[in-house]
């Protein structure tokens, strides 16, 4: 008995000695994979920080280089705690490259001025960026060459969205793109300046990004109609860039100006019971139906939409009975972002290619994009690094004490442990 007393003692003993072990090394992983992530972080902000500090450097291809590095990294990364105390210093940089850099730094520093304010998400700073980014990024578009036009308009769009309090802040953005869209002004040898196809086609999207935020009714119908005959001059002929651009600029306003308004005078513009009593702006609209389903149906079928009919794209325009339907999966937590009207396509396809690779990463941890599509937030994705360091640390340990319950339970179960005195 005395052996088998001894020979049980050294098997608990070995048991014990593997419990913990595998504590040790549960343990070992956890601290590990929190001092490589911890290692990743620090490595990303010094990255960060060099490129900051390098965009004060006199040399324009070491800036260009900082300004590459930071727009890639606010793609990747919703990089809230390393904007937290510098968006400031980040903004003004950005606006001084804008105004005096090369073309190529122009470009890259309207768009990081874009991420710098959909990084801010719903913080009090998206305001502040709005109005200091705005004037410089006007003037640039009145004077910069085309690409660097394309870069500001996706830019002004965004800090708008983002940063603005009121329907009139938005419209007074809108004003300036529309400036572009149908130019008014005559240049020095009297003939309109018409901006290229690419400026054309940036100017309607980021127009269309924005009108998907009005909300009330405070509209005016006369020069909604002005705007709609204006954009089915666009649709009539030219590059069909800028004819599908057009095309989803009149079906945002007719969903969201239009659809209102109808409901007070007629189902849709399909009535033609006692129209000498209709106001102006529906006979007028009334006037513009045929040719507008015409021009829309052919450009329908010559971009070989297979997902959208032809009856569909007719009806969009006229009634919102028909909406263009899509899906994308975000992740497993957050399960699939949907759209079923213009206004939530036109804001899914401007944040999706102004993010670019990024876009999932931002769907995911952005409280920006959360609100704007509806999506479930991660159960981390609200807390800073060092509170999610926090979070996870205490989950380990819970997770080890919990093996360490269930090994003891189950050896108890087995009858394996030995009190000291029995024989």
């Amino acid at each position: 008995m005395g052996r088998r007393k001894q020979k049980m003692v050294s098997v608990d003993q070995v048991e014990v000695s593997d419990d913990d072990s595998m504590t040790s090394a549960s343990t070992a992983l956890s601290d590990h994979g929190l001092a490589q992530e911890t290692d990743n972080i620090d490595s990303l902000e010094f990255e960060l920080e060099k490129h900051l500090d390098a965009l004060y450097e006199k040399r324009g291809s070491t800036r260009e280089n900082a300004l590459a590095g930071l727009v890639s990294a606010f793609e990747g990364h919703v990089l809230i705690d390393f904007i937290q105390n510098r968006y400031i210093t980040l903004l003004h940089q950005y606006i001084s490259l804008l105004k005096k850099g090369s073309a190529k730094e122009s470009c890259l520093a309207a768009r990081a001025v874009g991420l710098l304010s959909i990084t801010s998400g719903c913080g009090s700073n998206t305001h502040e960026v709005m109005e200091e980014a705005i004037p410089p990024l006007s003037r640039a578009l009145i004077s910069g060459p085309d690409a660097v036009r394309i870069f500001v308009l996706d830019s002004l769009a965004v800090v708008t969205f983002v940063g603005s309090n009121n329907w009139e802040e938005t419209e007074a953005t809108m004003k300036i793109m529309w400036e572009i869209i149908h130019p008014k002004s005559l240049s020095k040898a009297g003939t309109i300046v018409k901006p290229s196809s690419a400026v054309l086609v940036a100017a309607l999207s980021a127009w269309s990004f924005l009108l998907t935020t009005l909300t009330g009714w405070r509209v005016d119908l006369d020069m909604w109609t002005e705007m709609i005959s204006f954009l089915c001059s666009l649709l009539e002929k030219g590059d069909r860039m800028v004819r599908i651009a057009s095309g989803e600029a009149i079906a945002v306003i007719f969903e969201i100006v239009i659809a209102g308004k109808l409901s007070n005078v007629s189902n849709d513009l399909e009535s033609q019971e006692d129209i000498p009593s209709k106001p102006k702006w529906f006979i007028y609209l009334l006037s513009l139906k045929e040719k507008i389903i015409s021009l829309v149906s052919d450009l329908s079928m010559e971009a070989g939409e297979r997902g959208l009919t032809r009856k569909p794209c007719v009806r969009i325009c006229f009634t919102g009975r028909v909406h263009p339907e899509t899906s994308l999966v975000v992740s497993k937590k957050q399960g699939v972002l949907t759209t079923s009207t213009w206004t939530e396509l036109i804001q899914l396809n401007f944040l999706k290619r102004f993010l670019g690779s990024g876009f999932l990463k931002h769907a995911q941890d952005n409280e920006l994009l959360h609100n704007v599509f509806d999506l479930i937030p991660h159960s981390e994705s609200n807390l800073t690094t060092s509170q999610k360091r926090i979070v996870r640390s205490s989950g380990d340990r819970m997770r080890t004490q919990g093996l360490k319950r269930d090994r003891h339970l189950a050896n108890l179960r087995k009858g394996a442990l030995v009190f000291d005195g029995q024989d």
